[in-house]
C-alpha cells in the first residue's frame, strides 16, 4: 500500500479546509495513475493516525471523494479507488500540479481586430480619454440610497428576476430626465437599460446588422463602435469630419452607390475631435435617415458637459419618424465601474433589443439601478452635474492655458466647447509614440494616438483627458509631458 502520508500533504496555514486539500489530493493522485483504478485506500482511522488529524476530517473527505465517484466501497468498510475509471499513465509526481493548461485543447479562430490594449486605471498622473474624476461623484448618496432599496421592499420581488428591459423606476425617472435636459418625447417603454454603450452597441449590431450590410462611421471612430460592426460582418464605410462635424454631403452620394443600413455618430462632441454637428447637417441627416431608410445609431456619451451655452438638442429629440436610436450612459456622470447605461428607441426596437439583451444578460444590477432611480428622482445627480460642469470648465480652461504657455511650439488646438477632453495635434517634428513612453516612465499616462491614425497617414494626434485630475495635478502632467517631448 503506498504510504499515502508522504503523499498527502496538508497545509494547516492555508485558508484551503484541510477535508478540501486532501480531496484535491486524492483526486491528483488518480488523475495521474498514482493511485490505480481497484487500488485499496487505507481506513479513515489509519490515515487520520498517519496525518495527525481528526478522523472526522478524514471521513468528509472520503465521503465526499465517493459521492464524486472518484472512490467507493466493497466488502463491508473497505475503500477503494473507484474501478470504472478510465486507465492513466502514472506520471512524475510534482509539488505544485498545475490542472489548466495554457492552451486549449481544441480549435478556435481568433479575429485580429479583437486583439486591443486594456487601458485600467492607476494611480499614476494621466491626461485620459476623456473620464470623469469619481473624486466628484455621489458616492456617499449612491451608498446611502443602495443600501436603502437592498433593505427596504419585499425581498422576493427586488432580490429576484426582473423585467429585462430594467428596473421600471429607472426607466420611469431616465424618460422624465430625457425629455427634460435633451428635448425627448418619451415614456419608459422607448428606454431599454443596458450595462453601458458597449452592451448596447453590441445589441444592435447582434438585431439589426447582417454580414454585407453598409455601414458609415467617420474617418476617426472609437474603436470600441467599429471593432463591434467589423464582428458583425458589416462593410465599413467612411466619411470625412472638419470643423462643423461629419460631412453629410458624403454621406449622401454614398447612399445613392449603395444600401446603407447604419451610421454611427457621436454628434454632441465628435470622438475624436470633440467637435459638434451643426444644425443643418443634423436637419439633413435625419432626412437622408428617412428617405433612405437607414438607422442612426446616436452616441451621446457626454452631453451633461457643455461650457458654452445651451448645448445643441440630439437627433433624437427631432426624430418624428422612428430612425434614431439613442444611447447614454452615467459613466461620464458618475463613475466608468457603475456599468448602467441606456438605449432609446420606439417601443418595437426596445421590445425586440430586449429580447436578445435575455440571452446575454437576463437583467442589470436591480439594486444599483434603482439607487440611480432614487438620486434622480431626488434631484441629486442633477445637482451634482451643475457642481461638476463647473469644476470641469476650470479645468478646462486651466489646462488649455498650460498647453498655450509651455507647449505653444509643439501643439496646436482648439478649445472645446464641451466635453472632457482636449483634441490635440503635436508638431510633425515630435515622435508621439515615444514622447508618449518617456512620460510613462516618468509617472504621466497618456494615449499615444495611434489609434486615431488614417490607413495611410499619420495624424500625430491625441486627445488629452483633463476631467479628472486637479489644477495641481494638471499642472504636474504640462511639467512632466513638457520634458518628455522626443523629436523626431
Amino acid at each position: 500500500m503506498l504510504p499515502l502520508n508522504t503523499l498527502i500533504i496538508v497545509k494547516k496555514d492555508s485558508k484551503t479546509p484541510i477535508y478540501q486539500q486532501i480531496i484535491e489530493r486524492f483526486i491528483y493522485l488518480i488523475q495521474t495513475g498514482t493511485l490505480k483504478k481497484g487500488q485499496k485506500i487505507m481506513s479513515s482511522r489509519k490515515l487520520s493516525e498517519l496525518l495527525d488529524l481528526h478522523r472526522k476530517t478524514i471521513t468528509i473527505a472520503y465521503e465526499e471523494l465517493i459521492l464524486q465517484g472518484w472512490l467507493e466501497t466493497k466488502q463491508g468498510s473497505a475503500t477503494f479507488v473507484a474501478n470504472n475509471l478510465p486507465e492513466i499513465k502514472s506520471e512524475k509526481l510534482i509539488d505544485n500540479p498545475v490542472f489548466l493548461p495554457k492552451t486549449a485543447g481544441f480549435n478556435f479562430d481568433s479575429k485580429s481586430f479583437l486583439h486591443r490594449e486594456v487601458v485600467k486605471a492607476s494611480d499614476k498622473l494621466h491626461l485620459d480619454d476623456g473620464f470623469p474624476d469619481p473624486r466628484l461623484a455621489p458616492l456617499v448618496d449612491l451608498a446611502r440610497a443602495y443600501r436603502s432599496n437592498l433593505v427596504h421592499g419585499n425581498s422576493y420581488v427586488k432580490l429576484g428576476y426582473g423585467d429585462t428591459k430594467g428596473a421600471y423606476w429607472l426607466r420611469q425617472e431616465l424618460a422624465k430626465y430625457l425629455n427634460e435636459s435633451r428635448g425627448l418625447k418619451i415614456t419608459p417603454d422607448n428606454v431599454l437599460i443596458v450595462r453601458g454603450t458597449m452592451m448596447g452597441m453590441y445589441l444592435l449590431t447582434t438585431a439589426f446588422v447582417k454580414t454585407g450590410d453598409y455601414v458609415v462611421l467617420g474617418e476617426m471612430t472609437w474603436s470600441s463602435a467599429k471593432i463591434n460592426f467589423l464582428h458583425a460582418g458589416a462593410n465599413i464605410l467612411t466619411i470625412p469630419t472638419d470643423e462643423n462635424g461629419i460631412m453629410v454631403d458624403v454621406l449622401e452620394e454614398l447612399c445613392k452607390k449603395h444600401p446603407i443600413r447604419l451610421i454611427y455618430i457621436t454628434s454632441h462632441h465628435d470622438y475624436p475631435t470633440t467637435v459638434t454637428l451643426k444644425a443643418d447637417r443634423r436637419i439633413k441627416l435625419l432626412k437622408m435617415a428617412e428617405k433612405y431608410r437607414f438607422i442612426i445609431f446616436e452616441d451621446d456619451y457626454d452631453y451633461d458637459f457643455h461650457y458654452q451655452s445651451k448645448p445643441l438638442l440630439p437627433l433624437a429629440s427631432a426624430d418624428e419618424v422612428g430612425v434614431v436610436l439613442y444611447s447614454g450612459s452615467f459613466t461620464k456622470s458618475i463613475s466608468p465601474a457603475f456599468r448602467v447605461g441606456y438605449l432609446v428607441a420606439p417601443e418595437e426596437v426596445i421590445e425586440h433589443l430586449s429580447y436578445y439583451r435575455r440571452i446575454i444578460d437576463r437583467q442589470g444590477d436591480t439594486m444599483l439601478e434603482n439607487a440611480i432611480a432614487e438620486l434622480l428622482h431626488e434631484g441629486v445627480i442633477q445637482k451634482h452635474l451643475r457642481k461638476s460642469l463647473r469644476g470641469y470648465r476650470e479645468r478646462r480652461d486651466f489646462f488649455c492655458e498650460l498647453l498655450t504657455q509651455k507647449l505653444k511650439n509643439e501643439v496646436s488646438f482648439q478649445i472645446p466647447e464641451g466635453g472632457m477632453s482636449v483634441w490635440t495635434k503635436f508638431d510633425k517634428s515630435i515622435d508621439l509614440v515615444k514622447t508618449a513612453e518617456n512620460a510613462l516612465r516618468n509617472g504621466l499616462y497618456f494615449s499615444n494616438g495611434l489609434q486615431h491614425n488614417l490607413p495611410d497617414y499619420n495624424i500625430n494626434s491625441t486627445r488629452l483627458g483633463f476631467a479628472s485630475s486637479t489644477v495641481e495635478e494638471l499642472e504636474k502632467c504640462v511639467e512632466i509631458l513638457e520634458k518628455s517631448i522626443t523629436k523626431v
